[in-house]
């Protein structure tokens, strides 16, 4: 592991702290506490797991496994689950490689999520990773609606040193991303990155705008690679899955962005998501810095949310 990744999981460890109280220290004590596997071990495991925020779909699915490879292998003690059940989770979270295809071609990235998911500073962190990179980045400020959206990404494109195009406070996003598609095209961008309004309670509106920016990026920009992130806070738990729902009725979601993942207690939510949606977290978010977004990698998650207190970090 670099060293980079390294920090990175030291980071991700720290800030599962509060749910691996709420959910592992919870299952350790079933695991040690009982003296057999029977319906209550499995009740108890149950119970944990879904106020976990694990997700009751999830939690059954993860547990139908555990029985079964119980039969099979003639596991007779309780304590002999926890390595069965965590290999059983991190199986229902493997999507395969996850795709950052747009990394690799001229595309365009639509960024979707509330207000106050950390939707603008996840766009700016982003922005600054892959200037680093070497590439050329162009921001679109089409989240028109919200003022302060405009001047956070303003500031945010400062500090990542890439360029921005934006507009006046309620101007038609479509707009707002027809001239940044033209400056992305003229000046030979990368990858754009659209910051886009995310008003579920009008999800009508949030679908019929997001169609039209996506004829506009269609009509200007034949064949660009688009790639349409959807940013969900951990610490609303079971909330982010029902907005990831919404979403996905509303845009061709292809990847999860989970932020404020350090200090939540919620933090078994990514199970869920990456389970039940089956749409892959492509990044996960645990601090302010620059580098605490970093792409997700659910094995090393699990292994940050199970590794117990006293192992060292590998």
């Amino acid at each position: 592991m670099s060293e980079e990744r390294k920090g990175f999981f030291s980071r991700l460890k720290a800030g599962l702290a509060k749910t691996r109280d709420n959910i592992v220290s919870g299952m350790d004590s079933i695991f040690n506490g009982f003296s057999e596997i029977d319906d209550d071990f499995y009740e108890e495991l149950e119970e944990t797991m879904i106020m976990g925020d694990m997700g009751v779909n999830t939690t059954n699915a993860i547990l139908e496994d555990l029985k079964k490879k119980v039969k099979e292998q003639h596991i007779k003690k309780p304590a002999e689950c926890r390595e069965i059940l965590i290999q059983t989770i991190r199986e229902k979270m493997d999507l395969g490689e996850n795709a950052y295809d747009f990394e690799k071609q001229p595309s365009v990235v639509l960024v979707i999520g509330v207000n106050g998911v950390g939707k603008t500073t996840s766009i700016g962190k982003l922005a600054g990773q892959m200037k680093a990179q070497g590439k050329k980045v162009i921001l679109a400020a089409a989240d028109t609606f919200r003022a302060a959206a405009t001047e956070q990404l303003i500031e945010w494109a400062g500090r990542a040193d890439v360029d921005i195009i934006h507009a006046q406070e309620g101007s038609d996003p479509a707009s707002v991303v027809f001239d940044a598609v033209n400056a992305a095209k003229s000046r030979r961008a990368d990858v754009l990155i659209v910051d886009t309004a995310g008003r579920l309670h009008n999800k009508k509106n949030l679908m019929e705008e997001l169609k039209k920016i996506s004829r506009v990026i269609d009509r200007e920009y034949p064949g660009v690679y688009k790639e349409t992130l959807v940013v969900l806070d951990a610490n609303t738990g079971q909330n982010a899955l029902v907005q990831a729902k919404l979403f996905m009725e509303a845009a061709p979601i292809s990847g999860i962005v989970l932020t404020k993942m350090d200090g939540t207690a919620k933090g078994g939510i990514a199970v869920a998501i990456q389970s039940e949606l089956g749409i892959p977290v492509k990044y996960i978010g645990v601090g302010e810095r620059m580098d605490d977004l970093q792409k997700f990698n659910s094995d090393q998650y699990v292994r940050a949310l199970f590794e117990r207190q006293e192992s060292a970090d590998q």
